[in-house]
C-alpha cells in the first residue's frame, strides 16, 4: 500500500508539472500521430497492393532522405547541393542517432519531440490574447491542417515551429535574451527564420508604445541572425562561397526571386496541365496561397502586429519566386492562421466546415506523401 501511495504522489507531481490544457494537447498530438502512421500504413496496402515496407519506410520521402544522407554523412561526404539544406536537423538527428543506432527513427523522434514543444507553445501563446477555448482550437486545427503530417516525419517544420514559437513566446513575456537565441536557432533551422528578426522588432516596438519605456534588452534580437551566420560559414566550408546556396535555387528548384504575381500567374496556368499534375501542383499552390493571402490581411485587422508581421514575411518569401512549389507545406508554419481558424470556429457551422475539410485533405495529402507522388 506504501508503494501505491508513493507511486500515486510522483504521479501527481508530474501531473501537477502541466496545466490540463497542456495534458490535452500532448494527448492529441500523440493519438493523430498513431492515427496517422495507421492511416498511411492501412493506405499503402491499400492502394499499391503491396505490403508497406515500414511504417517509417513510406515516410521517407523527398527532403526527409537528403536531410537523412546529411544526418549520416555530413555536408563534405554529400554533393555540394546539400549545402542548400540548414543544417539544425540534422545535427539533431545526428545527436539522437548516437544513442538510437537508427537515423530514421532518429529523424521521427526529433520531429516527434520538437511537435510535442511547438504544440504547447502555440496553446499558451495564443492564451496570452484569448480565452482558452480558443487557444485550445487554435492547436486542434494546427494538430489536423491538411499538411500536417510533415510535423511527424523526417522534416524540419516542427523543429523550426518549436524555435520560432519559443522565441516569440519569450519575447511576448519579456524575456528577450532566450527570444534571441531560440530565434537564432530557428535561422539555423529553415531561412523563414529571418522572418523572426523584424517579427520580434515590431514587438518590441508594441512593447514600448504600451509602456513608454526602453528595455536594453530588446537588443537580444540582434543575436537572431547568428543563425544565418553559421549558415553561411557551412556554405563555405562546403563549397568555398559563403553564399552558394543562393546558386542553388536554379538547379535544384528551377526558380528564381521574382514579384509574387509572376509565380501566381503560373501557377494559374499549371490548372491547364493533366488532371493529377494539376490537382497537385497547379492548384493546391494557387488554393493555399490564397488562404494564406487571405488570413494575411485579416491578421493585420485581428491580431497582435507581430503575427501580421510573420504572416506577411513568410508568405512573400514562399511567393516571391517564378515558380511557386510546396506552398501547401509552407503554409502550416503561418499559425497565425490556426488563431483566426479558433476565432471562426466559435460559430459551430464554421468549426465543422474547418475541421471536415482540415481532415479530409490531411487523409488525401497524406495517402498521396506515403506512395511517393509530389505531395509538397
Amino acid at each position: 500500500m506504501k508503494v501505491i501511495a508513493i507511486i500515486k504522489s510522483r504521479l501527481s507531481q508530474a501531473a501537477g508539472l502541466f496545466p490540463h490544457d497542456d495534458w490535452l494537447v500532448l494527448g492529441w498530438v500523440l493519438a493523430i500521430k498513431f492515427l496517422l502512421f495507421i492511416f498511411g500504413v492501412r493506405t499503402f496496402q491499400a492502394l499499391e497492393n503491396s505490403v508497406a515496407p515500414g511504417w517509417l519506410v513510406i515516410w521517407n520521402r523527398w527532403d526527409s532522405i537528403h536531410y537523412l544522407d546529411v544526418a549520416e554523412f555530413g555536408y563534405r561526404s554529400s554533393s555540394t547541393l546539400k549545402a542548400w539544406f540548414y543544417p539544425l536537423f540534422p545535427w539533431f538527428t545526428r545527436a539522437v542517432a548516437w544513442i538510437t543506432g537508427n537515423y530514421l527513427a532518429s529523424a521521427f523522434i526529433v520531429s516527434g519531440a520538437a511537435l510535442l514543444i511547438a504544440a504547447i507553445l502555440l496553446r499558451r501563446l495564443v492564451q496570452l490574447d484569448h480565452q482558452p477555448d480558443v487557444a485550445r482550437r487554435a492547436v486542434w486545427f494546427f494538430l489536423i491542417f491538411p499538411t500536417a503530417y510533415f510535423l511527424h516525419i523526417g522534416y524540419s517544420e516542427s523543429l523550426f515551429l518549436a524555435l520560432a514559437l519559443g522565441s516569440i513566446f519569450a519575447a511576448r513575456r519579456g524575456r528577450w535574451w532566450p527570444a534571441g537565441a531560440l530565434g537564432a536557432l530557428a535561422w539555423t533551422t529553415r531561412p523563414t527564420g529571418i522572418v523572426l528578426v523584424p517579427t520580434l522588432a515590431v514587438e518590441a516596438v508594441h512593447q514600448w508604445i504600451t509602456t513608454k519605456r526602453w528595455d536594453w534588452r530588446w537588443l537580444w534580437i540582434g543575436f537572431v541572425p547568428l543563425g544565418f551566420v553559421a549558415y553561411l560559414f557551412l556554405n563555405w566550408k562546403v563549397s568555398g562561397e559563403p553564399f552558394a546556396f543562393l546558386q542553388m535555387r536554379k538547379p535544384l528548384f528551377a526558380m528564381s526571386f521574382a514579384w509574387p504575381w509572376v509565380g501566381i500567374r503560373e501557377a494559374i496556368g499549371n490548372l491547364h496541365r493533366p488532371p493529377n499534375q494539376a490537382e497537385i501542383v497547379g492548384a493546391q499552390e494557387l488554393y493555399f496561397v490564397a488562404l494564406s493571402f487571405v488570413c494575411l490581411v485579416v491578421s493585420w485587422i485581428r491580431l497582435r502586429p507581430l503575427y501580421a508581421v510573420w504572416m506577411t514575411g513568410n508568405w512573400l518569401l514562399f511567393t516571391c519566386v517564378t515558380f511557386i512549389e510546396s506552398a501547401p507545406r509552407y503554409a502550416i508554419t503561418l499559425f497565425p492562421i490556426f488563431i483566426l481558424f479558433a476565432l471562426l470556429a466559435k460559430n459551430r457551422l464554421w468549426n465543422g466546415i474547418i475541421t471536415v475539410w482540415s481532415v479530409l485533405f490531411l487523409a488525401l495529402f497524406a495517402s498521396l506523401f506515403v506512395r511517393g507522388w509530389w505531395a509538397f
